[in-house]
């Protein structure tokens, strides 16, 4: 026969239980285990140490391994609160129905399996995906899709997998305001990729920079895992799925298109420019004109409505070396002369404009200027022809074409070039694009709510110098031409425009930066 505890003893235990969530799993709660049965729930420190978090922090985000047990902890907390409190309202979210109701179903389970004295509530109403106790405490789960949760007020929040939550950032802010009344949030996940809210929300927290309390609970948290534990369990594993289900890695972890160590590889020459110039000072130079070198320069135009970014990259022909960048949303007119100043400056370079929707204004005002090399293509093929050719063959298309077919094509070749280390770049805003710049649906995009601008014009100049310039045979003495010096002698080329400064002037010049910046760099600050 079963011990049953004095009144005495109940009323004390109760107490006891209500104002101790750690005390009230390890002597209460029982769980499922997969070889001993129906045992109760004995926490190690570090779940212990969770638990008085969830107490002691309103907001919590939690970045994990897998294995550790922190969706039953979390399960067991739900329990506690909803038991030894009334009218609690908890909801638990993830991205799939099936996530979420699997912690609702352990709640249940803990529920249900507890001691009948201490069970002080019962359950009123118990559907698949949610139950009510007697004390108006009720639990529910629900997918990330609608307007879930959106209109209750929330005494707990649980967001489970939210590194995998697609559009948690815009989510968050219709959730935020049903916690307003002193509810509380417990955001877990393994890690995937940076980028996303859960790697912002931990960083900002990590950071002091939000109200979140941050916990990082790698695989070796755990006290039976040790090395040979570790070795054991990751022999089959791959780099991503390591850092992803045991070190808690962001920048690992995530599938980007380029590959994290080839993402680490570049990150040892991001470097700051040795000039930021230009209207808007985003103009970033590392490297001036060169006669030395022949020039390549690419450049993706905004849609228009505000949400992304002018872009364009200049890049030396032999070396693939990116050597200036330019990112901001200039005028169409204003983006058009800076285009054609710089084009000049750098040897008046073979320039590149992404033709898609009003790429092709900028172009018609390119050619209106009468800047001497653009790149054409024969329609439908991509077959490089010079600006001469381009400008009397009616099949000629001025620019670059990205559309579904192609854009694979050049996301492909940019990451052959990365991967084999054909391509050198410094920009640090370039690197925080690919490190966002993911597969989704099988499809290379940023992540939500970042951009790709940089990473396409560099995509396409991969493309065009590995294919279009590779392949263009028909003139052996242009292409000559095009990777040595683009026309006649370098020695007698004029880089400056009539009019207008160059900036060919001494470094030597005893004026103060700003000054020297402005003269030494006219032709864009008056493009």
């Amino acid at each position: 026969m079963a011990y049953q505890p004095t009144k005495q003893e109940i009323v004390k235990e109760i107490l006891k239980s209500g104002k101790d969530p750690v005390y009230f799993i390890n002597n209460y709660c029982r769980i499922s285990h997969p070889m001993k049965g129906l045992i109760t729930f004995k926490t190690y420190p570090y779940q212990d140490d969770l638990l008085r978090d969830f107490n002691d922090y309103r907001f919590n985000v939690i970045l994990k391994a897998r294995q550790l047990g922190i969706s039953t902890i979390t399960a067991g907390y739900c329990v506690w609160m909803m038991l030894f409190h009334r009218d609690k309202n908890v909801l638990v979210m993830a991205t799939k129905f099936g996530t979420a109701s699997n912690l609702v179903k352990k709640v249940k389970a803990m529920m249900k399996n507890l001691p009948p004295w201490i069970r002080i509530s019962n359950i009123k109403v118990d559907n698949r995906s949610s139950f009510e106790l007697h004390n108006g405490s009720q639990i529910k789960a629900t997918s990330t899709s609608g307007d879930a949760g959106r209109s209750e007020a929330l005494s707990l929040l649980v967001i489970d997998e939210a590194a995998h939550v697609d559009g948690l950032d815009d989510l968050w802010t219709g959730l935020y305001p049903t916690l307003s009344t002193g509810g509380r949030c417990i955001a877990l996940s393994t890690p995937n990729g940076v980028g996303n809210w859960f790697h912002k929300t931990y960083v900002d927290a990590d950071n002091m920079d939000n109200d979140f309390h941050p916990i990082n609970l790698p695989w070796d948290v755990h006290p039976e895992r040790d090395q040979a534990w570790f070795e054991k369990e990751t022999k089959n594993m791959s780099r991503r799925q390591i850092a992803q289900e045991l070190e808690c890695n962001f920048n690992t972890s995530g599938d980007t298109v380029i590959h994290p160590d080839d993402l680490g590889k570049l990150n040892s020459s991001i470097r700051e420019p040795n000039y930021r110039v230009g209207h808007d000072r985003n103009f970033w130079i590392w490297e001036k004109y060169d006669e030395n070198f022949s020039y390549l320069m690419v450049a993706d135009v905004a849609r228009g409505d505000g949400s992304d970014s002018s872009t364009f990259h200049i890049l030396k022909l032999e070396t693939m070396e990116v050597v200036a960048e330019y990112q901001g949303k200039p005028s169409l007119d204003l983006y058009s002369n800076i285009l054609y100043q710089t084009g000049h400056e750098y040897g008046k370079c073979l320039l590149v404009v992404e033709n898609n929707g009003i790429g092709i204004s900028i172009l018609e005002k390119l050619i209106d200027l009468g800047y001497p090399n653009l790149y054409y293509s024969i329609k439908g093929t991509h077959e490089f022809i010079d600006s001469t050719q381009g400008e009397t063959n009616n099949r000629a298309l001025p620019g670059f074409t990205t559309s579904t077919k192609t854009r694979p094509l050049i996301v492909a070749k940019l990451e052959e070039f990365i991967r084999n280390g054909l391509i050198t770049l410094y920009s640090g805003r370039l690197f925080h694009e690919l490190k966002t710049f993911i597969w989704h649906n099988g499809k290379p995009q940023a992540m939500r709510s970042y951009h790709d601008d940089l990473v396409m014009s560099l995509a396409i100049a991969c493309w065009v110098r590995d294919t279009a310039l590779q392949t263009s045979q028909r003139d052996v003495e242009y292409k000559k031409a095009m990777l040595d010096g683009m026309f006649l002698k370098r020695t007698q080329m004029k880089t400056t425009i009539e009019g207008m400064d160059g900036h060919n002037k001494s470094f030597d010049e005893k004026y103060s930066k700003e000054i020297k910046q402005t003269t030494e760099f006219a032709w864009i600050f008056k493009g």
